[in-house]
């Protein structure tokens, strides 16, 4: 918070966030600092490195014909912590099994967005059209529980 709040004072964009050299200590902190991932992910985006779609959106891509493909381990999804339409490849297996995809766009969904990430690079790398679920499947659980 504190780099933050720094950042924000000190009128930094987000973009130069990505490029800030902090000190690591590994008894206190990440070797990825959590701000300079941010700065990261501000970069993906605004360059079109990856796109993203969020939760309430996902229907309506559904919809119009994306294909939904769940990236998580098989004891993710235990219980039934499925988003209804998804197709599950997960992220160990998706190189393996680019020939079963659908024609068409992609959205991926991990838990939280992470593997999304890794999984849109490989398909995008691939040649395909792909968005990660901004969030993943927690942030989708929470909007749409919430109406």
């Amino acid at each position: 918070i504190d780099v933050i709040a720094t950042a924000i004072t000190g009128g930094i964009a987000a973009s130069d966030l990505a490029h800030l050299e902090l000190a690591y200590a590994p008894q206190f902190g990440s070797a990825k600092d959590p701000v300079t991932m941010l700065g990261f992910i501000n970069e993906n985006l605004r360059e079109g490195v990856t796109e993203s779609i969020q939760w309430h959106e996902l229907a309506d891509a559904m919809a119009a014909g994306a294909t939904l493909l769940d990236i998580r381990n098989p004891g993710e999804r235990a219980g039934g912590s499925l988003i209804p339409g998804a197709i599950n490849i997960p992220l160990d297996e998706l190189r393996d099994n680019l020939d079963q995809l659908p024609d068409g766009d992609l959205i991926v969904h991990c838990a939280v967005g992470l593997r999304g990430h890794t999984a849109a690079r490989i398909l995008s790398q691939a040649g395909r059209n792909v968005r990660n679920l901004d969030g993943g499947y927690k942030t989708w659980t929470a909007g749409t529980s919430a109406f």
